[in-house]
């Protein structure tokens, strides 16, 4: 949440400081590519496939030995034939950025300096996806651990560093200077950030009791086998990551700064999927898989769904609310210095498409460790790339006729889509099934739901001379939607059996006990 709440800063600053022009374009890009990438491999095909295989060494598989010493040699191998591979990527990369640039934004080329300051700026930032993979690696060290907080905090640095160098870029620019001064003080401080992060993670596993020892690169049977799961869990772990690309290529070509209001809009999107769905996953893959190797299904049916049940809890409110609020929360947060209320109605036209499919974003991220646990990387591969043929022929049609907003709703489409697919290959296997009890909690949910959308959509009319007004009425107009939308949710939840008391221990017992209970 740290960190999401970091970022939503980092682009309050960007949006008034660069705006949605060439400059904020070209960087967007710049950026797109290391973190689309980190989510694609390194937090998403890496992580789902490394974690379950370090937690069999770790308690003792009979394929890998057991112990401290099996996990430590298997985590040692891989760090030593992955470095290498990072090093070789992203050589081979950064030499074709003019032609990964090409493919992705040709309609650069129409703007006049766009494109070769976007290439130039996506050389600067692509060091950061070597960096941050090692920081994924160590995280999943210590994600096999239940040792979250590390892992979790070190994307605080990355936005820090950025919020650093955004300052630092206004500062150099000066008033009416170049934007692209401000792009490049923010493209150095990617990598930069990178840095910071790695020696952060290296200090964490350290204090965690763990020693890496990187030697000859060897391709044992271990780090085949975990080769063979990499690839085709980057699709069934990353469909929202590869949909990225494909926003990306239609994005940039429409008219310039939708590449940039596409992203910023995606913040807001970001927000509750990495504090509830990206957290949710990656706290039950370890827990789902030590559940699956002793043979327990009935615990891991249990666990899947209490991580279903908090899910809905926390999404379909969020959901809700950011699709009648969008208006207000884009002009209280957004609005202001180089961007417009023009960009600022369109951003919020964004905002609303795309969060009809943060309840698909979030669950994907629950019923995806159902499969990666059980070390079948394959099938979501078939759903992935069913969900994306949808998703890219959608835009076939809706991006000429509806521009960027016809573009977010594909996505949201898709999304849904590669969820229900999830599901029910989950539920023909006896992998994981919607119970009675759990239709009830989610019908439950809804009906707070509704009556919270009712209230937020009375009031969004009363505060709108507020929410664009000083910068003390924006916050307080906003705060009062938001406290009053969560008092009508939860007293109403409440009433009628939605947040019972067990669901109340789930989300505020201490890790400690957790932890004993996981035992």
């Amino acid at each position: 949440m740290v960190s999401r709440i970091f970022g939503f800063a980092r682009d309050m600053l960007l949006a008034r400081v660069l705006g949605a022009g060439l400059a904020a374009d070209a960087f967007q890009l710049a950026f797109t590519l290391p973190n689309t990438f980190r989510r694609l491999f390194a937090e998403g095909a890496f992580s789902v496939a490394f974690v379950p295989m370090y937690s069999r060494a770790l308690h003792g598989a009979d394929d890998l030995g057991g112990g401290e010493e099996a996990a430590a040699k298997f985590a040692d191998d891989v760090l030593s034939v992955f470095l290498w591979v990072l090093l070789a990527f992203s050589g081979v990369m950064m030499i074709a950025m003019p032609g990964i640039v090409w493919i992705l934004a040709r309609d650069f080329q129409a703007v006049p300096g766009k494109f070769d300051f976007a290439v130039f700026l996506s050389r600067v930032t692509f060091p950061y996806l070597a960096l941050v993979s090692l920081v994924a690696m160590l995280s999943g060290l210590l994600n096999a651990r239940s040792r979250f907080a590390p892992g979790a905090f070190a994307p605080v640095l990355l936005n820090i560093v950025l919020i650093s160098g955004i300052i630092a870029g206004w500062w150099l620019r000066g008033p009416g200077g170049d934007d692209r001064i401000v792009a490049e003080a923010l493209a150095v401080a990617v990598s930069v950030a990178g840095v910071f992060q790695l020696v952060y993670m290296w200090w964490a596993v350290r204090r965690a009791g763990l020693k890496l020892h990187w030697h000859l690169p060897k391709v044992t049977p271990e780090v085949k086998r975990l080769g063979m799961l990499i690839l085709p869990a980057t699709f069934g772990a990353g469909i929202y990551q590869i949909s990225q690309f494909v926003d990306t290529f239609f994005a940039t070509s429409l008219p310039q700064g939708s590449l940039t209001l596409l992203k910023l809009a995606d913040r807001l999107n970001q927000l509750p999927l990495g504090i509830v769905g990206i957290a949710l996953g990656t706290a039950i893959l370890p827990m789902l898989s030590r559940h699956i190797h002793s043979g327990d299904a009935a615990e891991a049916q249990r666990l899947q769904g209490n991580a279903f049940e908090i899910a809905t809890l926390l999404t379909l409110p969020a959901a809700a609310a950011l699709a009648i609020c969008a208006p207000a929360f884009v002009t209280a947060f957004f609005v202001g210095g180089k961007f417009t209320e023009g960009d600022g109605v369109i951003m919020a036209q964004i905002v609303v498409a795309l969060i009809c499919g943060l309840p698909a974003y979030v669950i994907v991220k629950i019923l995806n460790p159902g499969f990666f646990a059980r070390e079948d990387t394959k099938t979501p591969v078939w759903t992935a790339l069913a969900s994306l043929t949808v998703n890219i022929a959608i835009n076939l049609y809706v991006v000429e006729r509806y521009g960027i907003v016809g573009l977010a709703a594909a996505t949201a489409v898709s999304a849904s889509i590669n969820c229900l697919l999830l599901y029910i290959v989950l539920h023909r296997r006896g992998w994981f099934h919607f119970t009675a009890k759990l239709a009830s909690k989610i019908a439950r949910q809804l009906i707070a739901v509704a009556a919270m959308a009712a209230l937020l959509w009375y009031m969004m009319p009363l505060m709108e001379p507020y929410y664009s007004g000083s910068a003390f009425e924006r916050i307080w107009s906003l705060a009062i939607l938001c406290s009053a939308g969560g008092a009508v949710f939860f007293t109403t939840a409440f009433v009628v059996g939605a947040l019972d008391k067990d669901l109340v221990r789930m989300l505020t017992r201490r890790r400690g006990k957790a932890a004993e209970t996981q035992e």
